[in-house]
């Protein structure tokens, strides 16, 4: 199994939490094509099926810290070349609640065969409900409709950026709660439901984190796993007895709708062979569901990450 590779130091990678200076000059191995002011790139000249050099590497891994979601079409790939490329950027995990590919278990298998809706159109950073949530996904298109079905990936860094200094300061040393069972308990059986509650018990996660390779400030809540405000009322003296808690939710509801501010989104249009790479770290995605009773299907590794702090 191949090793991840270190992180890049912060000097070579030239950020900019919400910019929309130009950023052609910058050289690299392959074409790319930013597709908004603050995220996404489209990458071409890369095959993904093939074995990645150091050097294509390290300017892919650069690439994902800058623009935060990279896009890569007519990647006519295998499962396994797939799972290869994925793993290039870490270990994988195995998630312990979708189902999986029946030959490469590190490959989550999302499917809608127009027999119901599917339910990801909801703000969130996956597995953000574990200890160690994923450092990043690898998504790959096998079927979609002609129209609808598109993907939104949100810079999270650039929206904690724009947020007011005095929320910036109330929010500094607060945690927030992630919880996995609200979303995925209610397909569980009462039996299952208890193993999995066992495994998956609720973590406490900052609602600020820090980027471990770029030292980027993110503001990490969502509304699939985000559950309520760890200390609120510890960072935030009320006048009577349930004022804390209003002012939690409103907290919390106000810093959810970041997500949805345009500003920092890009959106995808779906092709068969096509790849999304993302930071998930750094961003949040939403899948839209326009497109019943249309089938789509679609393969995802997901790479381990760190715990956040």
């Amino acid at each position: 199994m191949q090793a991840a590779q270190a992180a890049i130091p912060l000097a070579e990678l030239k950020l900019a939490t919400f910019s929309t200076a130009a950023s052609d000059s910058e050289s690299w191995p392959f074409a790319v094509t930013r597709c908004t002011p603050t995220i996404g790139a489209e990458i071409e000249g890369v095959d993904l099926g093939q074995p990645l050099d150091d050097a294509t590497y390290r300017a892919l891994r650069r690439a994902l810290l800058k623009f935060k979601v990279l896009f890569f079409r007519d990647q006519k790939i295998t499962p396994a070349q797939h799972v290869a490329a994925a793993r290039r950027f870490g270990e994988l995990e195995v998630h312990p609640m979708f189902p999986h590919h029946p030959d490469h278990p590190e490959l989550v298998v999302f499917g809608r065969d127009g027999t119901r809706r599917g339910t990801e159109n909801i703000y969130h950073s996956d597995v953000s409900w574990r200890e160690i949530p994923s450092m990043g996904s690898m998504l790959r298109c096998l079927t979609c409709p002609e129209v609808g079905g598109d993907t939104i990936w949100v810079n999270m860094a650039a929206a904690y950026a724009n947020l007011p200094d005095d929320v910036k300061v109330r929010i500094a040393r607060l945690k927030a709660v992630h919880d996995a069972m609200p979303l995925f308990g209610q397909t569980l059986t009462p039996e299952a439901y208890t193993q999995v509650r066992k495994d998956y018990p609720p973590m406490v996660h900052p609602v600020v984190r820090t980027h471990p390779e770029t030292g980027e400030k993110i503001l990490y809540v969502n509304e699939a796993f985000t559950m309520h405000l760890a200390n609120y009322s510890d960072e935030n003296p009320f006048r009577i007895g349930s004022d804390f808690r209003y002012g939690e939710m409103e907290l919390l509801q106000f810093l959810m709708r970041q997500a949805a501010a345009p500003e920092y989104q890009v959106r995808l249009r779906w092709k068969p062979d096509t790849i999304a790479l993302w930071d998930n770290r750094s961003t949040q995605h939403y899948a839209v569901q326009d497109y019943f009773p249309e089938p789509r299907h679609m393969n995802r590794a997901t790479i381990i990450g760190n715990r956040p702090v």
